[in-house]
Formats: structure tokens, sequence, C-alpha cells
């Protein structure tokens, strides 16, 4: 009985009878390919042909068998498109792609005879299956991280399979994102860009920004809410920048071992009854300025004059 061959990978199933002093050998070349179908890695280069077809032989070493693809070379030049084809048969690939594109629109990708494939992203790395008919993949593209580097995780409802519609389970970091519903973080705690830390036991606190001491001082609100600044000289308070409307916060103002420098404010900062209040002179004397932005471009401020124990 003539020897046949398995239906996806292709290893030698010897006849009855057959190779009756060489079986052995015909078995450890069946093992060898057992070996480059679980552990090999073969170099493919395109760039000459619109279609690289992966070689593939009956009982004998070949491309195709391989568990591990690299291919190399580039599209764009002679071609805008190049196809690397596998086996119309069940089979799963590691895949990295040295492939670099010439051009914006040149695609590399990897299909089955009578489908149209998959791309395969220049200096990816991914895992790329096919059924005989149609090829898959999950890598990063194909699971929807767009960028290992950004890990960006997105939405469960189209991006991560998830259990419910309903259940929030990751945010995206390179978007806005809204939480619905109460959730729970365990960790020391949980930052915003605006300086608010709310740690695990339910303290909620926004850090003190130390200002840079100056004649002229000018207030970056985006920072934060809490500012402090030891003054050097007699200085003024101007317009700050990037104020909103609603903000509230805290200004430190301390004497240095001087004392008796003067603040200033600017037209923005309103106070009680229009009564701009002089910083205590004292050396090292704190006054503090508790403000709340009505909008933009007014500050309702009052000033808490000389903190110290008597």
């Amino acid at each position: 009985m003539a020897s046949t061959y398995t239906s996806s990978l292709r290893f030698t199933k010897q006849g009855d009878g057959e190779n009756p002093n060489t079986w052995g050998e015909v078995l450890n070349g069946v093992l060898n390919l057992v070996d480059n179908a679980v552990a090999g890695c073969v170099t493919v280069s395109v760039g000459s042909a619109a279609t690289v077809a992966l070689t593939e032989n009956q009982g004998s070493g070949d491309q195709s068998r391989s568990s591990m693809l690299h291919f190399t070379g580039s599209v764009g030049e002679s071609h805008t498109s190049i196809f690397a084809v596998i086996p119309n048969v069940p089979k799963a690939y590691i895949v990295r792609s040295s492939v670099s594109t010439s051009t914006s629109s040149g695609t590399f990708m990897l299909r089955v005879t009578g489908n149209t494939g998959v791309t395969i992203p220049a200096g990816s790395h991914g895992v790329y299956f096919t059924d005989g008919a149609t090829v898959m993949t999950l890598n990063a593209t194909g699971l929807g991280f767009t960028d290992i580097v950004n890990r960006d995780v997105g939405v469960c409802t189209t991006n991560v399979p998830d259990t419910s519609l309903a259940d929030l389970r990751y945010v995206r970091a390179s978007v806005s994102s809204t939480i619905i519903a109460d959730k729970h973080f365990i960790g020391a705690s949980v930052s915003t860009p605006g300086g608010i830390v709310v740690g695990t036991n339910a303290r909620a606190y926004n850090a003190i920004t130390t200002l840079t001491d100056a004649a002229s001082i000018t207030i970056n609100f985006a920072l934060g809410n809490n500012f402090l600044v030891t003054l050097a000289g007699n200085r003024t308070l101007e317009a700050p920048a990037n104020a909103t409307a609603g903000q509230t916060g805290e200004i430190y103002f301390i004497q240095d071992s001087t004392g008796g420098r003067t603040i200033s404010f600017n037209a923005v900062y309103t106070f009680p009854s229009g009564s701009v209040p002089s910083a205590t002179s004292t050396a090292g004397a704190v006054d503090l300025v508790v403000f709340s932005a009505r909008s933009g471009t007014v500050i309702d401020a009052v000033m808490l004059q000389d903190f110290k124990r008597s």
C-alpha cells in the first residue's frame, strides 16, 4: 500500500508493508517535520512579485509548515500590494513582519486562495490563523490595540469581549470617557491631571503648587487649585491664566525673613465691599487668599491674615 499524507501538515503516513528496511528513516523525517511545525521559523522575502505562495510539499520540508513566519523585503516599489499565500488548510502562525512600505498606500497581506486576507502592519508581531477558507488575526490591531505603546485598550462593547454591555471595565486613555455607575478603585490613590488626589481612606485633596517669586506673578490655574509663594519683594498678582468658572482654591502669601513686602492685585480679583486687603508685613507672616472664579475674568476672593500661634 502506497504512503499517504495528513491533510493539514502533510506528514507521511506509511502504508502497510512499505519501507521494510527504511521505516525508521521515514519516521525520523516525519519527526523533523513535526519539529518544524511546532517550533520552526522560516524567513520569506517579498517585493519582486505581487503574490508570494509559501511552498507546500507532501512529506518533505517546506515554508508553510513552519510555526513562525518572518517576512522581510518591501512593498510599494514594484507593487503597491503584495500577498503572501498560505495553504487552504487549518493552521495557525506566529508572524513577524519586517516588511517596509515605500508608499503610504503600500499594503502587505496574508491570505489563502479565494480569500481577500488580512493586512500585516509593518513592524508588527501577531498570531494569524486560518480555517482553510478565511485568514483571521489575533495581533494587536485585531484586538483593537492600535498601538502597543499607546496601550489603548478601548471600550468593552467594541474592542474587548464583555460580559455585559452595561459593565464598563476599561477606560480609554487616549480619549474622553464617561463612567456610568459607581466604580471602586483599590490602590494607594487615584490622581487627576488637575492634581486632585483621592486616597483609599476617602481623603480628597489637591496638592499645593509652589509659585516662582517675581515682581509680577501670573498663576496658571490649569496647574491646580492651591498655590504658595514666598515674597522676597513687592509683588503684583496678575490676572491668572486658564481660569475656569466654578474653580475654587487658595493662595498662600508668605513674607520672607526680611518682611515688609507688599502684594497688589490685578482688577480681576474682587474683594468684599471692594476693599483690597494689604498683606501682613511681619517677617515670616502667612496670609491666605481664598478664591472662587465667578468666570474666567472675575475672581472673587477674601484674604485671611497672619496665621500664627499666640
